[in-house]
């Protein structure tokens, strides 16, 4: 249509590991953040979903409900970490050995130590 104003917009939600969901909509120029997340119905879909206590971001930054969007914003919308990453790799370390990792597992052969 010639004559339509409304702006593309992509929000995407991904409730859990190697699943995401994502809508496309074309909504009126200037519409919020919030605007985008009740028009894409995850909202309705995930009840858990709060908005005013949840994260979101446009295109990797995070952002605010009130944020205003432009032609082709992608809104996500982020879920808690289920680990924290610092105990993560913690624990990797731990598996792994510290023989076996960072900066100088691989040493070459005669090298000094720390090179």
């Amino acid at each position: 249509m010639a004559g339509d104003k409304r702006i593309p917009i992509t929000v995407l939600y991904s409730p859990k590991p190697r699943e995401v969901r994502e809508v496309s909509l074309r909504l009126e120029p200037g519409c919020t953040v919030l605007e985008a997340l009740q028009a894409s119905g995850f909202l309705q879909l995930f009840p858990a979903l709060d908005p005013q206590t949840m994260a979101v971001g446009v295109w990797g930054r995070k952002a605010s409900l009130r944020q205003a969007l432009r032609e082709m914003d992608r809104v996500e919308i982020y879920r808690e970490l289920s680990v924290d990453p610092k105990v993560a790799r913690r624990e990797r370390f731990v598996k792994q050995g510290a023989r076996t990792a960072g900066l100088f597992a691989k040493k070459r052969p005669g090298a000094k130590a720390g090179y």
